[in-house]
């Protein structure tokens, strides 16, 4: 009720406003109680919205004044252009799934899950306790918190079968979220100009990290059962590449989990080269009808660079992830590391580990798993029936997104901007691909908001369709 009353406050003193000489006094906070017959905290809570807003200022033991209206000179930032040059390699526009847009509309672009599907209760009590801590004072070492290092090497250990020596909490290095660590793993173990290989289509979010180190990618294409080998063996023979990029599970934006048997002859491929694999695990917390084993488990040889993300699935405000590195390439990435942000702050640390470390953790990811396997299957039959001019290639064992061909002949932007001015957002394919697109593609994500939406949001999908290909 307050809320109500306090927007009904700021909305009436809006149009009063609009209608005052800038520097004119506003009723006193006991007249306008009086007036809305309100509470006093509840006309405070509105004036402080129009102060947020700019209309208005306070001066204490004075008044309320409307703001005077100021007329900005235009900026020249003329000079900027000749002191930054041309940038050094052309950067890609930010991404379509990071925008915000209206509460009504039906999302199928973001990358992250609705708040519904992640441990909140956890995540406030261990941000609670880490704050009451010695971690909201004290600076972590450089490597990341002991503890938190020891659970990411457990958890990796437990998944290595006999005869491979498991990580020692020592290989682990916490890192501010995984895409700031792959900045870094490319600078580290690439370097400006030098290339690297990367599955076609791929993270967006690596190709950005790529192209902002100076990275040369090369592509490799991909499938439901992930790349052919030969195709990179071949590419690593060609290019003298000594990286590949992978995502073995649940890959974005495919969903595609690849065979156990193509992982390992890619391993074998990267042993013979001489080469890294980056596995990206962004998606270990999201297997719905299968688990992800990583590539990383059969490597003690330091040929994976593994990272495993727990911001997606613990919370978007808790950014903590890890990278596993053995040997010397884990201080050369440290050392990257520290020059770029010196160490994670100790108490998102703390909430981390707190939270995967209780009991409700287990239990809150048996039910996300249900959960996305529900919202899955809804916007599977949802689009077989409303756009049935799309392919899934692949019906994916985990992870966020389906991933649709749709007619050669589609004009993706036009496509996206009709589906967006009938209150759907989706996200053209064409950002995930390190080269020119393979066809028209869009990534629908199935753990946004309102799932109930999903087969109006398909219907919308599929008439906007119809008419771009008619």
């Amino acid at each position: 009720m307050n809320n109500d009353s306090s927007s009904r406050i700021t909305a009436a003193l809006r149009q009063w406003i609009a209608g005052a000489a800038p520097g004119a006094k506003l009723p006193s906070t006991r007249s306008l109680v009086a007036e809305h017959q309100a509470s006093p905290v509840t006309v405070q809570k509105a004036l402080q919205a129009l102060a947020a807003q700019g209309l208005i200022d306070s001066r204490p033991g004075v008044g309320t004044f409307v703001s005077a209206v100021r007329t900005a000179r235009p900026s020249d930032y003329g000079w900027q252009t000749a002191a930054l040059r041309s940038p050094s390699s052309p950067l890609p526009s930010s991404s379509g799934t990071m925008r915000n847009v209206p509460g009504d509309a039906i999302w199928f672009h973001s990358g992250y899950p609705d708040r519904e599907l992640l441990p909140e209760r956890l995540v406030r009590s261990a941000l609670a306790r880490a704050a009451r801590g010695d971690a909201a004072l004290s600076r972590p070492p450089a490597a990341g918190m002991p503890e938190l290092q020891q659970w990411f090497a457990r958890e990796l250990g437990l998944a290595t079968p006999l005869g491979v020596t498991p990580p020692t909490p020592n290989d682990v290095i916490i890192l501010p979220g995984s895409q700031s660590g792959l900045s870094s793993i490319f600078r580290a173990l690439v370097g400006a100009g030098q290339p690297m290989l990367i599955e076609s289509p791929s993270y967006w979010g690596a190709i950005l990290a790529a192209a902002q180190t100076g990275v040369l990618l090369v592509p490799v294409p991909t499938g439901p059962d992930g790349p052919d080998p030969a195709d990179v063996d071949r590419a690593f023979a060609e290019t003298g590449a000594r990286a590949f990029y992978i995502q073995p599970n649940y890959s974005n934006p495919t969903g595609a989990q690849w065979a156990r048997d193509r992982g390992d002859e890619i391993l074998d491929a990267a042993r013979r080269h001489g080469a890294f694999l980056v596995e990206d695990d962004w998606a270990h917390d999201f297997g719905i009808t299968s688990d992800p084993i990583p590539l990383a488990t059969r490597d003690d040889s330091g040929h994976v660079v593994y990272i495993r993300s727990l911001t997606k699935s613990v919370s978007t405000a808790v950014r903590i992830a890890a990278a596993v590195v053995r040997g010397p390439a884990r201080e050369r990435i440290l050392a990257h590391r520290a020059a770029e942000s010196m160490y994670v702050s100790g108490l998102l640390q703390a909430a981390a580990l707190d939270v995967v470390t209780q009991p409700g953790w287990q239990t809150h990811l048996r039910s996300l798993r249900q959960q996305l396997q529900s919202r899955r299957d809804l916007l599977v039959t949802s689009v077989r029936e409303h756009v049935p001019q799309a392919h899934l290639g692949n019906l994916p064992k985990g992870g966020l997104n389906l991933w649709l061909r749709l007619p050669d002949t589609t004009d993706l932007p036009r496509l996206v901007r009709d589906c967006e001015d009938a209150g759907v957002i989706i996200a053209a394919g064409t950002e995930w691909f390190p080269a020119e697109a393979a066809g028209a593609f869009i990534r629908l994500n199935y753990s946004g908001p309102n799932p109930a939406a999903y087969p109006e949001g398909a219907r919308i999908i599929g008439e906007a369709l119809a008419r771009n290909s008619g």
